[in-house]
């Protein structure tokens, strides 16, 4: 079954807007430090029971489903017919978005992944043998800079797919609808202006 453009961008905003949402509910979920309950020579964090962990490991899940069909999107032979990829980057712009899609979704992925860990983390290795610790939690902010991250990989990845129906239009010499740029379409008029009657 052929998949169409329009499918394929539903697809990518999907998943990029879920990866968002669940970015920015991890965040808000996130409890901002633990409680320190003291022991013999032993300091052991007790932290609120939260799905931050959860909601961050779904959210790089979602971004790279995200990422995986917008890159796909970018080679997938619509209507049957492929281009090749040096006909596809002959295009500058579309080398440019292609780049910076890539980056911003690894970014993303990044953050996400350090946030979501550096969480688990702090909620499995709770026992700490300085008296000082403060029961951190990951850095405030992480998970909500890497859900708009994510929000913005999806929106380039759209970019991507857009200009690469661009440049497979030019490669295929896919007829316009609308007709040749400049050409008129009028009635047909005689020599001294007036139409047939």
């Amino acid at each position: 079954m052929a998949i169409s453009t329009v499918k394929m961008s539903l697809i990518v905003s999907a998943f990029g807007a879920l990866s968002f949402i669940l970015g920015i509910v991890a965040e808000n979920k996130k409890p901002a430090f633990g409680t320190p309950i003291t022991g013999k020579g032993v300091v052991i964090c007790k932290y609120p029971s939260d799905p931050t962990v959860v909601l961050g490991f779904l959210s790089a899940a979602f971004l790279a489903a995200s990422a995986a069909v917008g890159f796909y999107s970018v080679f997938y032979p619509y209507k049957g017919k492929s281009v090749p990829h040096s006909a596809l980057f002959r295009s500058t712009t579309l080398v440019v978005f292609f780049g910076v899609a890539v980056g911003v979704s690894a970014l993303a992925a990044v953050m996400l992944l350090w946030a979501t860990i550096t969480e688990h983390l702090h909620l499995t290795r709770n026992v700490h043998h300085n008296l000082s610790t403060g029961c951190p939690t990951a850095k405030t902010g992480l998970f909500g800079g890497a859900a708009f991250l994510a929000l913005d990989a999806a929106l380039f990845w759209l970019i991507c797919q857009m200009l690469t129906l661009n440049a497979r239009a030019d490669y295929l010499e896919e007829e316009d609808p609308k007709g040749e740029y400049g050409q008129v379409l009028a009635a047909d008029y005689g020599a001294t202006g007036q139409g047939k009657v």
